[in-house]
Protein backbone atom coordinates (compact mmCIF):
# COMPACT_ATOMS: atom_id res chain seq x y z
CA UNK A 1 0.00 0.00 0.00
CA UNK A 2 1.65 3.11 -0.86
CA UNK A 3 -0.39 5.34 1.70
CA UNK A 4 1.13 4.70 5.44
CA UNK A 5 -1.21 3.22 7.69
CA UNK A 6 -0.15 4.99 11.00
CA UNK A 7 -0.57 4.06 14.90
CA UNK A 8 -2.71 7.10 15.85
CA UNK A 9 -2.38 10.80 14.54
CA UNK A 10 -4.29 14.02 14.89
CA UNK A 11 -7.89 13.67 13.61
CA UNK A 12 -8.95 18.44 13.25
CA UNK A 13 -12.03 18.86 11.93
CA UNK A 14 -12.10 22.61 10.71
CA UNK A 15 -13.77 24.10 14.14
CA UNK A 16 -9.94 24.59 16.02
CA UNK A 17 -8.88 27.52 13.52
CA UNK A 18 -11.91 29.57 14.71
CA UNK A 19 -10.62 29.61 18.37
CA UNK A 20 -7.08 30.39 17.23
CA UNK A 21 -8.69 33.13 14.67
CA UNK A 22 -10.09 34.82 18.15
CA UNK A 23 -6.89 34.87 20.05
CA UNK A 24 -4.89 36.27 17.14
CA UNK A 25 -7.54 38.96 16.85
CA UNK A 26 -7.78 39.32 20.24
CA UNK A 27 -3.37 39.61 20.57
CA UNK A 28 -3.48 37.21 22.92
CA UNK A 29 -1.41 34.51 21.80
CA UNK A 30 0.83 34.14 25.05
CA UNK A 31 0.20 31.63 28.00
CA UNK A 32 -2.87 32.30 30.03
CA UNK A 33 -6.25 34.11 28.76
CA UNK A 34 -9.63 33.14 27.88
CA UNK A 35 -8.86 29.68 26.02
CA UNK A 36 -7.09 28.18 28.94
CA UNK A 37 -10.24 29.68 31.14
CA UNK A 38 -12.60 28.41 28.75
CA UNK A 39 -10.43 24.44 28.75
CA UNK A 40 -10.13 24.28 31.91
CA UNK A 41 -13.52 25.20 33.02
CA UNK A 42 -14.81 22.79 30.34
CA UNK A 43 -12.89 20.13 30.91
CA UNK A 44 -13.42 19.88 34.29
CA UNK A 45 -17.49 20.09 33.77
CA UNK A 46 -16.60 17.12 31.50
CA UNK A 47 -15.26 15.35 33.82
CA UNK A 48 -18.09 15.94 36.60
CA UNK A 49 -20.90 14.90 34.07
CA UNK A 50 -23.92 14.22 36.42
CA UNK A 51 -21.61 13.09 39.55
CA UNK A 52 -22.48 17.04 41.15
CA UNK A 53 -18.19 16.31 42.29
CA UNK A 54 -16.51 19.56 41.67
CA UNK A 55 -13.44 19.09 39.70
CA UNK A 56 -9.95 21.76 39.21
CA UNK A 57 -8.32 21.86 36.03
CA UNK A 58 -5.13 23.48 35.26
CA UNK A 59 -3.76 23.34 31.58
CA UNK A 60 -0.24 23.15 31.01
CA UNK A 61 2.53 22.28 28.36
CA UNK A 62 2.41 18.68 28.71
CA UNK A 63 0.85 15.58 30.64
CA UNK A 64 4.80 15.10 32.23
CA UNK A 65 4.43 18.84 33.51
CA UNK A 66 0.88 18.04 34.84
CA UNK A 67 2.34 14.75 36.93
CA UNK A 68 5.30 16.99 37.63
CA UNK A 69 3.09 19.28 40.10
CA UNK A 70 0.94 16.25 41.20
CA UNK A 71 4.54 14.61 42.74
CA UNK A 72 4.77 18.28 44.50
CA UNK A 73 1.36 18.64 46.10
CA UNK A 74 1.29 15.24 47.24
CA UNK A 75 4.25 16.61 49.18
CA UNK A 76 7.04 13.76 47.44
CA UNK A 77 10.47 14.69 49.25
CA UNK A 78 14.16 13.56 48.63
CA UNK A 79 14.20 9.75 49.61
CA UNK A 80 10.20 9.23 49.59
CA UNK A 81 8.95 6.18 47.74
CA UNK A 82 6.05 6.14 44.99
CA UNK A 83 4.73 3.32 44.06
CA UNK A 84 4.45 2.79 40.23
CA UNK A 85 3.26 1.01 37.50
CA UNK A 86 5.74 -0.56 35.93
CA UNK A 87 4.12 -0.90 32.70
CA UNK A 88 4.32 2.87 31.37
CA UNK A 89 6.23 5.40 29.23
CA UNK A 90 8.67 6.60 31.09
CA UNK A 91 7.16 10.14 31.24
CA UNK A 92 5.02 8.17 34.10
CA UNK A 93 7.61 7.76 36.34
CA UNK A 94 10.37 10.53 35.51
CA UNK A 95 8.40 13.44 37.77
CA UNK A 96 8.86 11.46 40.55
CA UNK A 97 13.58 11.50 40.05
CA UNK A 98 12.43 15.80 39.29
CA UNK A 99 11.81 15.74 42.84
CA UNK A 100 14.41 13.10 44.33
CA UNK A 101 11.66 10.66 45.58
CA UNK A 102 12.46 6.45 44.43
CA UNK A 103 10.24 4.69 42.19
CA UNK A 104 9.45 1.23 43.49
CA UNK A 105 7.45 -0.60 40.25
CA UNK A 106 3.72 -2.81 40.41
CA UNK A 107 3.13 -5.58 38.48
CA UNK A 108 0.59 -5.98 36.32
CA UNK A 109 -2.23 -8.33 36.19
CA UNK A 110 -3.66 -9.79 33.11
CA UNK A 111 -7.74 -8.68 33.79
CA UNK A 112 -6.70 -4.89 32.38
CA UNK A 113 -2.96 -4.82 32.15
CA UNK A 114 -2.89 -2.28 34.82
CA UNK A 115 -1.63 -2.42 38.63
CA UNK A 116 -1.90 -5.26 40.67
CA UNK A 117 -3.46 -4.64 44.01
CA UNK A 118 -2.23 -7.56 45.24
CA UNK A 119 1.00 -6.67 44.48
CA UNK A 120 -0.01 -3.07 45.57
CA UNK A 121 -0.32 -4.20 48.85
CA UNK A 122 3.02 -6.53 49.04
CA UNK A 123 5.06 -3.41 48.26
CA UNK A 124 2.95 -1.56 51.21
CA UNK A 125 4.40 -4.61 53.25
CA UNK A 126 7.54 -3.96 52.12
CA UNK A 127 7.27 -0.11 52.45
CA UNK A 128 5.11 0.78 54.56
CA UNK A 129 5.78 4.38 54.72
CA UNK A 130 5.22 4.91 50.78
CA UNK A 131 3.93 8.46 50.41
CA UNK A 132 1.76 7.78 47.24
CA UNK A 133 0.92 5.59 44.50
CA UNK A 134 1.48 6.67 40.50
CA UNK A 135 -1.57 4.60 38.88
CA UNK A 136 -1.35 4.41 35.18
CA UNK A 137 -4.52 3.53 32.73
CA UNK A 138 -2.75 1.71 30.03
CA UNK A 139 -4.25 2.49 26.71
CA UNK A 140 -7.18 3.97 27.87
CA UNK A 141 -8.54 0.77 29.79
CA UNK A 142 -9.13 2.06 33.35
CA UNK A 143 -7.60 -0.06 36.69
CA UNK A 144 -8.55 -2.03 39.26
CA UNK A 145 -9.80 1.29 40.83
CA UNK A 146 -12.17 0.01 43.67
CA UNK A 147 -8.99 -1.94 45.41
CA UNK A 148 -6.40 0.44 44.78
CA UNK A 149 -8.45 2.96 46.09
CA UNK A 150 -8.86 0.97 49.18
CA UNK A 151 -5.31 -0.02 49.70
CA UNK A 152 -3.96 3.88 49.02
CA UNK A 153 -7.00 5.34 52.02
CA UNK A 154 -6.20 2.04 54.08
CA UNK A 155 -1.89 3.22 53.56
CA UNK A 156 -2.77 7.04 53.88
CA UNK A 157 -0.61 7.31 50.26
CA UNK A 158 -1.93 9.89 48.14
CA UNK A 159 -3.26 8.60 45.12
CA UNK A 160 -1.73 9.81 41.80
CA UNK A 161 -3.74 9.32 38.70
CA UNK A 162 -1.78 8.90 35.51
CA UNK A 163 -5.04 9.05 32.59
CA UNK A 164 -2.91 10.49 30.23
CA UNK A 165 -3.89 8.01 28.04
CA UNK A 166 -7.54 7.39 29.07
CA UNK A 167 -9.88 10.65 28.38
CA UNK A 168 -13.65 9.27 28.21
CA UNK A 169 -12.76 6.27 29.35
CA UNK A 170 -14.93 5.18 32.98
CA UNK A 171 -14.92 3.09 35.95
CA UNK A 172 -18.12 2.03 36.90
CA UNK A 173 -20.18 5.15 35.31
CA UNK A 174 -16.88 7.97 36.89
CA UNK A 175 -14.61 9.18 34.53
CA UNK A 176 -10.78 8.02 34.66
CA UNK A 177 -8.61 10.83 35.87
CA UNK A 178 -11.14 11.40 38.80
CA UNK A 179 -10.35 8.82 40.89
CA UNK A 180 -7.05 10.38 42.47
CA UNK A 181 -6.21 13.50 44.58
CA UNK A 182 -4.21 14.43 41.77
CA UNK A 183 -4.29 13.15 38.00
CA UNK A 184 -2.95 14.20 34.50
CA UNK A 185 -4.61 14.29 31.37
CA UNK A 186 -2.37 14.35 27.90
CA UNK A 187 -3.28 16.51 24.75
CA UNK A 188 -0.02 15.24 22.30
CA UNK A 189 -0.33 14.41 19.51
CA UNK A 190 -1.28 10.69 19.13
CA UNK A 191 -3.94 11.18 22.18
CA UNK A 192 -7.78 10.68 22.30
CA UNK A 193 -7.67 14.75 21.53
CA UNK A 194 -4.69 16.67 20.84
CA UNK A 195 -3.52 20.14 21.38
CA UNK A 196 -0.68 19.54 19.32
CA UNK A 197 1.52 19.37 22.67
CA UNK A 198 -0.03 20.04 25.95
CA UNK A 199 -1.32 18.52 29.26
CA UNK A 200 -4.06 19.14 32.01
CA UNK A 201 -3.78 18.94 36.14
CA UNK A 202 -7.18 17.78 37.25
CA UNK A 203 -7.09 18.48 41.04
CA UNK A 204 -9.92 17.72 44.02
CA UNK A 205 -9.81 21.18 45.77
CA UNK A 206 -9.20 24.61 44.28
CA UNK A 207 -6.87 25.52 46.91
CA UNK A 208 -4.28 22.62 45.41
CA UNK A 209 -4.76 24.06 41.65
CA UNK A 210 -4.06 27.74 43.02
CA UNK A 211 -0.63 26.49 44.10
CA UNK A 212 0.21 24.19 41.19
CA UNK A 213 -0.57 27.62 38.91
CA UNK A 214 1.69 29.23 40.93
CA UNK A 215 4.42 26.76 40.94
CA UNK A 216 3.54 26.92 37.02
CA UNK A 217 4.28 30.31 36.92
CA UNK A 218 7.42 30.46 37.54
CA UNK A 219 6.35 31.29 41.58
CA UNK A 220 5.94 34.15 40.95
CA UNK A 221 4.89 36.25 44.65
CA UNK A 222 2.21 39.04 44.22
CA UNK A 223 4.45 41.85 43.65
CA UNK A 224 4.90 44.25 41.26
CA UNK A 225 8.44 43.83 40.74
CA UNK A 226 9.58 39.50 40.36
CA UNK A 227 9.83 38.17 43.50
CA UNK A 228 10.19 34.58 44.51
CA UNK A 229 10.17 32.20 47.12
CA UNK A 230 10.16 28.96 45.52
CA UNK A 231 11.71 27.53 42.48
CA UNK A 232 9.05 27.86 39.89
CA UNK A 233 8.77 26.47 36.57
CA UNK A 234 7.29 27.90 32.89
CA UNK A 235 4.57 25.25 32.69
CA UNK A 236 1.44 27.14 31.44
CA UNK A 237 -0.21 25.85 28.21
CA UNK A 238 -0.49 28.82 25.71
CA UNK A 239 -3.82 30.50 24.43
CA UNK A 240 -3.71 29.21 20.68
CA UNK A 241 -3.02 25.89 22.02
CA UNK A 242 -5.91 26.12 24.94
CA UNK A 243 -8.07 26.78 21.87
CA UNK A 244 -7.50 23.87 19.90
CA UNK A 245 -8.09 21.88 22.60
CA UNK A 246 -11.56 23.74 23.32
CA UNK A 247 -12.31 22.34 20.04
CA UNK A 248 -11.37 19.33 19.85
CA UNK A 249 -13.22 18.21 23.15
CA UNK A 250 -16.62 18.68 21.46
CA UNK A 251 -15.59 15.33 19.61
CA UNK A 252 -14.52 13.47 22.44
CA UNK A 253 -16.90 11.08 22.48
CA UNK A 254 -17.15 10.98 18.96
CA UNK A 255 -13.44 9.60 18.49
CA UNK A 256 -13.50 6.99 21.95
CA UNK A 257 -16.57 5.76 19.64
CA UNK A 258 -14.51 5.34 16.42
CA UNK A 259 -11.88 3.74 18.49
CA UNK A 260 -14.27 1.25 19.63
CA UNK A 261 -15.18 0.46 16.28
CA UNK A 262 -11.62 -0.21 15.33
CA UNK A 263 -11.17 -2.24 18.31
CA UNK A 264 -13.85 -4.31 17.35
CA UNK A 265 -13.09 -4.97 14.15
CA UNK A 266 -10.01 -6.13 15.02
CA UNK A 267 -11.69 -8.60 18.05
CA UNK A 268 -13.71 -10.25 15.12
CA UNK A 269 -10.95 -10.55 12.39
CA UNK A 270 -9.03 -12.19 14.64
CA UNK A 271 -11.36 -14.45 15.90
CA UNK A 272 -9.84 -17.49 14.48
CA UNK A 273 -6.36 -16.79 15.25
CA UNK A 274 -4.19 -17.56 18.67
CA UNK A 275 -4.55 -14.00 19.90
CA UNK A 276 -6.53 -12.33 22.12
CA UNK A 277 -6.99 -8.61 22.02
CA UNK A 278 -5.94 -5.96 25.09
CA UNK A 279 -8.46 -6.98 28.21
CA UNK A 280 -10.86 -4.87 30.01
CA UNK A 281 -13.01 -5.03 33.07
CA UNK A 282 -17.03 -5.82 32.65
CA UNK A 283 -17.79 -2.42 34.57
CA UNK A 284 -15.71 -0.43 32.98
CA UNK A 285 -15.85 1.38 29.18
CA UNK A 286 -12.38 1.57 27.88
CA UNK A 287 -11.61 4.50 25.51
CA UNK A 288 -10.01 2.04 23.12
CA UNK A 289 -7.08 4.83 22.27
CA UNK A 290 -5.07 1.73 21.10
CA UNK A 291 -5.82 -1.18 20.03
CA UNK A 292 -3.38 -4.15 21.49
CA UNK A 293 -3.39 -7.98 20.83
CA UNK A 294 -0.87 -10.32 22.77
CA UNK A 295 -0.40 -13.69 21.15
CA UNK A 296 -1.26 -16.98 22.90
CA UNK A 297 1.73 -18.73 24.94
CA UNK A 298 1.98 -21.63 23.11
CA UNK A 299 2.06 -19.98 19.96
CA UNK A 300 5.31 -19.58 18.37
CA UNK A 301 5.38 -16.49 16.56
CA UNK A 302 7.44 -13.38 17.45
CA UNK A 303 5.27 -10.21 17.62
CA UNK A 304 9.06 -8.69 16.29
CA UNK A 305 8.24 -10.34 13.26
CA UNK A 306 4.48 -9.06 12.96
CA UNK A 307 5.76 -5.85 13.69
CA UNK A 308 8.76 -6.15 10.78
CA UNK A 309 5.96 -7.45 7.88
CA UNK A 310 3.29 -4.48 8.78
CA UNK A 311 6.41 -2.44 8.92
CA UNK A 312 7.67 -3.64 5.16
CA UNK A 313 3.97 -3.10 4.08
CA UNK A 314 3.87 0.55 5.37
CA UNK A 315 1.82 -0.23 8.41
CA UNK A 316 3.23 1.13 11.46
CA UNK A 317 2.49 -0.91 14.87
CA UNK A 318 4.92 -0.67 18.09
CA UNK A 319 5.66 -3.11 20.98
CA UNK A 320 4.03 -2.88 24.32
CA UNK A 321 5.54 -0.20 26.38
CA UNK A 322 8.80 -1.83 27.69
CA UNK A 323 8.32 -2.86 31.51
CA UNK A 324 9.92 0.22 33.34
CA UNK A 325 12.11 -1.88 35.30
CA UNK A 326 13.54 -3.19 32.84
CA UNK A 327 14.92 0.13 31.27
CA UNK A 328 18.72 0.60 32.14
CA UNK A 329 17.95 3.99 33.96
CA UNK A 330 15.90 2.18 36.80
CA UNK A 331 18.34 -1.17 36.98
CA UNK A 332 18.59 -0.62 40.43
CA UNK A 333 14.79 0.14 41.51
CA UNK A 334 13.03 -2.29 43.11
CA UNK A 335 10.20 -4.19 40.80
CA UNK A 336 7.26 -6.26 43.26
CA UNK A 337 4.99 -8.79 41.83
CA UNK A 338 2.02 -10.94 42.83
CA UNK A 339 3.35 -13.99 40.49
CA UNK A 340 5.95 -16.05 40.30
CA UNK A 341 6.30 -15.25 36.68
CA UNK A 342 5.96 -11.36 36.17
CA UNK A 343 2.89 -10.42 34.09
CA UNK A 344 4.80 -7.48 32.65
CA UNK A 345 8.11 -8.95 30.83
CA UNK A 346 5.49 -11.55 29.86
CA UNK A 347 3.11 -8.96 28.06
CA UNK A 348 5.86 -6.95 26.65
CA UNK A 349 7.29 -10.40 25.23
CA UNK A 350 3.84 -11.37 23.51
CA UNK A 351 1.89 -8.18 22.64
CA UNK A 352 2.08 -5.60 19.82
CA UNK A 353 0.17 -2.27 19.70
CA UNK A 354 -2.28 -2.09 16.37
CA UNK A 355 -2.99 1.13 14.34
CA UNK A 356 -5.79 2.50 15.79
CA UNK A 357 -5.72 5.94 13.90
CA UNK A 358 -9.29 7.09 13.72
CA UNK A 359 -9.04 8.11 9.88
CA UNK A 360 -8.06 4.42 8.77
CA UNK A 361 -10.53 3.16 6.44
CA UNK A 362 -12.37 -0.63 6.60
CA UNK A 363 -10.46 -1.03 3.89
CA UNK A 364 -7.25 -0.39 5.28
CA UNK A 365 -8.01 -2.16 8.34
CA UNK A 366 -8.77 -5.13 6.44
CA UNK A 367 -5.16 -5.00 4.83
CA UNK A 368 -3.46 -4.69 7.96
CA UNK A 369 -6.30 -7.80 9.73
CA UNK A 370 -5.03 -9.86 6.24
CA UNK A 371 -0.98 -9.23 6.46
CA UNK A 372 -1.25 -10.35 10.38
CA UNK A 373 -3.39 -13.52 9.32
CA UNK A 374 -0.48 -14.35 6.90
CA UNK A 375 2.35 -14.05 9.59
CA UNK A 376 0.65 -17.45 11.73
Amino acid sequence: MEKRISLSTPTMHGNEIEYINEAFERNWVAPLGFNCDGFEHEMAEYLSGDSGEEFHALSLVSGTSALHLAIKLAGVKPGDVVLCSDMTFAATVNPVSYEFGKQVYIDSEYETWNMDPKALEKAFEKYPDAKAVMLVHLYGVPAKMKEIEEICKKHNAVLIEDAAEALCATYDGKQCGTFGEYSAISFNGNKLITTSGGGMLITKEKSARDKAFFWATQSRENTIWYEHKEIGYNYRMSNIVAGIGRAQLKFAEEHRDRKEKIYRRYEEGFKNLPVKMNPYLKDTKPNFWLSCMIIDEECPVDPMHIIKVLAENNVEARPIWKPMHMQPVFAENDFISASEKAVNEDIFARGLCLPSDIKMTEEEQDYVIEIIKSCF
